[in-house]
């Protein structure tokens, strides 16, 4: 058996590619129009490992989801979460669960879709603004 994806439903693809794509730093790996189903799909991934991928779904007649917080969340290593936090704030991504402890944070998509970071390789010393940084909203 071999994971290969989660897919999630956009409502706003071009906000979804600057979330995703831009400020998290995902590659996109491929993409599907589909006319007839009214439907294209974007596959990503990290840079250098295309094994395990996010789908974005994007139905091209307007929908409401519900239950983005029942979906859980998607999880992603990074290199030094607190470079990634940074990166993400540039983008105009707001940090709900600050990487305080030098090991996790959390992050949701423009459809509300709940992102983890985990430092790779062991907790960072804990730094500043992170360390005192209050938590914002859910996640």
């Amino acid at each position: 058996m071999k994971y290969l994806h989660t897919m999630v439903r956009v409502t706003d693809l071009d906000a979804s590619m600057r979330f995703f794509r831009d400020a998290l730093g995902l590659e996109e790996v491929r993409r599907t129009e589909h006319a007839q189903g009214r439907f294209t799909l974007v596959y990503l991934a990290a840079p250098g490992d295309h094994d395990a991928q996010i789908e974005l779904t994007y139905n091209w007649d307007p929908e409401v989801y519900t239950g983005g917080r029942n979906f859980g969340h998607v999880a992603f290593a990074v290199d030094d979460i607190y470079a990634t936090c940074e990166r993400l704030q540039q983008h105009g991504v707001t940090i709900l669960r600050p990487p305080r402890d030098g090991h996790m944070a959390f992050v949701r998509s423009p459809d509300q879709i709940s992102v983890e970071l985990l430092q790779a390789g062991g907790r960072l010393p804990p730094a500043e603004p992170w360390a005192s940084m209050p938590n914002t909203g859910s996640w």
